[in-house]
């Protein structure tokens, strides 16, 4: 993943300190790195990475309480969330599952698209897109209609990992991101016709009914909480017939939970309904990771619905 986010606390001491706390912290010295950052924010109260760190240290040391009342102070210091204060609250159960802010979307890919590819098909075994299009030739196959679509919309499109994986099956790509840095790279692949920086749901509400033939999200879906609006509007955009392939993270319970990872996983059970609230049906779910998290497949879903 990408380097850690730092912003400045505007005043050199208390950076300072944050560094060597942060070195300890690397070195495995939690309780000596706390005591650091603690100092850091009596210099600077509002250090929004320094409160953010230390509420890692402190779930890192099983005090969950004091990691809340961290994590409450860093997303206070900055109310857009860059860091995710929030998810690390919705995880410890402080807050309910809602939205992922998109200040923190944007900021982590813009940092992550230097090393996006190298870190995720080369360190995480990233496998979505050819799962995908596994699925979808199946499906197709299934419904003895060919696996070729002229118009495709790719939904968190990153640097067109997906797009690639279909390049010979599509026509023409629009691409959809909210990152501006990942858009760039996607752009330099020469796969899309059409580039477009928006989150997932703002950017396919513009598109118009019965305008796409397939629409894609490997690996996007993780950062929708709520499925059901994002599955509406593509089963409007899609024409009769049309395709929806989406890959998702999952977990034994029930809904929708904040992983390890900071990312969504939705139940099997959850991803069903969202695709029948929609109007559409589901033509395919298939257990299969498309990631490793810590070195192990993290359980995922590969989910294939068409507009009937």
């Amino acid at each position: 993943m990408p380097a850690r986010l730092f912003l400045s606390s505007g005043d050199l001491v208390a950076d300072r300190r944050f560094e060597f706390a942060r070195d300890l912290q690397l070195k495995g010295d939690l309780p000596a790195a706390a005591d650091l950052l603690e100092q850091a924010i009596e210099l600077a109260p509002k250090f929004t990475s320094a409160w953010f760190t230390l509420g890692e240290i402190r779930r890192q040391l099983g005090q969950r309480e004091a990691a809340i009342a961290a994590f409450r102070a860093a997303y206070d210091a900055d109310p857009e969330d860059r860091h995710g204060a929030s998810l690390r609250l919705m995880q410890l159960g402080a807050e309910a599952v809602r939205a992922m802010p998109s200040a923190y979307v944007q900021t982590l890919f813009d940092q992550y698209a230097p090393r996006f590819e190298a870190a995720l098909v080369g360190d995480l075994d990233y496998r979505g897109p050819e799962l995908l299009f596994k699925a979808v030739l199946a499906v197709r196959a299934s419904a003895k209609k060919p696996a070729f679509f002229k118009r495709a919309i790719d939904l968190g499109c990153g640097t067109g990992l997906a797009a690639g994986a279909f390049a010979k099956n599509v026509d023409r790509f629009i691409g959809i991101d909210l990152s501006p840095r990942m858009i760039e790279k996607a752009r330099a692949t020469g796969l899309y016709a059409e580039l477009e920086v928006d989150d997932m749901l703002q950017g396919i509400s513009s598109k118009p009914d019965a305008s796409a033939e397939l629409i894609l999200a490997a690996d996007a879906m993780v950062y929708v909480a709520d499925l059901a609006p994002v599955l509406a509007e593509a089963k409007r955009v899609l024409v009769p017939g049309g395709v929806l392939a989406f890959t998702t993270e999952t977990h034994d319970g029930d809904g929708v939970i904040i992983g390890e990872g900071l990312r969504y996983a939705h139940a099997a059970a959850c991803v069903r309904a969202a695709v029948g609230a929609a109007g559409l049906a589901l033509t395919h779910l298939d257990n299969l990771s498309a990631r490793n998290e810590d070195n192990s497949p993290a359980p995922g879903l590969v989910a294939v619905a068409t507009r009937t």
